[in-house]
């Protein structure tokens, strides 16, 4: 049975661990770009031990940002500041992954903290003109020449991930934003191919798919990010479609389900508690045969072991206990009696 230290080989990718840093909005962008900010604060993860990576949800073009502070790679100028942080991440032995996103109707919010879009609000697209909630945008409905734009911006913006040195790329299809509206009944009302029918719901997402591995190498890992469950079945988007689906993306080159849950409807109680979505994740693994990644709620050395251990993921995500801990993965191996390499500048602290 594998443990958490143990390597993760992904088509030509090799992981040193199944530990990996979760995409996370840090909200600190000026027009798209990577800065400083980024580089010390994943910086910082690799030098700590994970074995991935993930960049936070970056627009595909500037309308599908969330806010104005997110970051974008919708044009070639940048890909320079995005090629210092991979050629860090790799300098210290992890491998670096990019999440690729668009917001859809959660898009132009404020950037958290302020209280409007301070710099020029603009209309979102969704898949039907169905705002969020009360205090949200009303989105535009796109129609299918801005559906085949969309599709054509994340090859590539996945392109330029490609010339940034990006090991993975993943596809944000989860937490209600565009890709997710489409696939949930709850945003999607359409009456063409793109709405009603499991299959048109999902065929966003499948072009997305095959328009990005037509950029994205053979010998590259290729993930989609999924919420599995609304958290409204059958009403909504449910387990067993996540399932379905996750069977069709294995086909068009997906090497890997991200198993989120949730963000595509307010107010909806998610049964938040320790390692809550792991479950998610062992159903798409045992049911479409496929690689997973649990995240939610995975807090402790020995609680991300167990998930490995008993093969309910392939790999583990952290989001807030990254920010808790920049350095959880050299604090895991002391706990479990793992004697992995430290960074030769931080030896001397090394606890025996």
């Amino acid at each position: 049975m594998p443990n958490l230290f143990d390597p993760l080989t992904l088509r030509g990718l090799t992981l040193r661990n199944r530990i990996g840093v979760s995409p996370m909005c840090q909200y600190s962008y000026e027009d798209g770009f990577s800065n400083d900010w980024q580089l010390v604060h994943l910086g910082s993860r690799a030098v700590g031990g994970a074995g991935l990576v993930i960049v936070e949800a970056t627009a595909v073009e500037a309308e599908g940002r969330i806010s104005p502070g997110d970051l974008g790679l919708w044009k070639d100028e940048h890909v320079e500041a995005f090629s210092r942080l991979t050629r860090f991440i790799h300098s210290q032995g992890a491998a670096s992954g990019i999440q690729l996103a668009h917001a859809g109707r959660k898009a132009s919010t404020p950037i958290p903290g302020q209280a409007s879009v301070k710099e020029g609000a603009w209309v979102p697209s969704a898949p039907s003109a169905l705002a969020f909630d009360e205090h949200s945008p009303l989105p535009q409905a796109l129609d299918k020449a801005g559906i085949q734009r969309i599709v054509q911006k994340f090859k590539e913006a996945a392109a330029r991930a490609l010339k940034a040195g990006f090991d993975v790329v993943e596809i944000h299809g989860a937490h209600g934003y565009l890709i997710h509206e489409f696939l949930s009944p709850f945003s999607n009302q359409r009456t063409d191919e793109y709405g009603g029918s499991f299959g048109n719901r999902a065929r966003l997402l499948k072009e997305v798919v095959t328009a990005v591995r037509q950029v994205w190498p053979a010998d590259k890992p290729l993930f989609v990010r999924l919420s599995v469950t609304d958290w409204k079945e059958p009403e909504g988007w449910t387990a067993d479609q996540s399932v379905a689906l996750s069977k069709e993306l294995k086909g068009l080159g997906v090497d890997l389900i991200d198993c989120s849950s949730g963000g595509v409807v307010p107010g909806v109680k998610i049964p938040i508690a320790s390692g809550y979505q792991t479950p998610l994740a062992q159903k798409v693994k045992k049911e479409a045969g496929m690689a997973v990644a649990a995240v939610g709620m995975i807090t402790g050395a020995a609680q991300a072991d167990h998930i490995i251990h008993t093969e309910q993921a392939d790999l583990v995500l952290l989001a807030r206990e990254f920010l808790r801990d920049p350095y959880f993965p050299l604090h895991a191996a002391f706990e479990l009696g793992k004697d992995i390499a430290w960074p030769a500048q931080y030896e001397r602290a090394k606890r025996k």
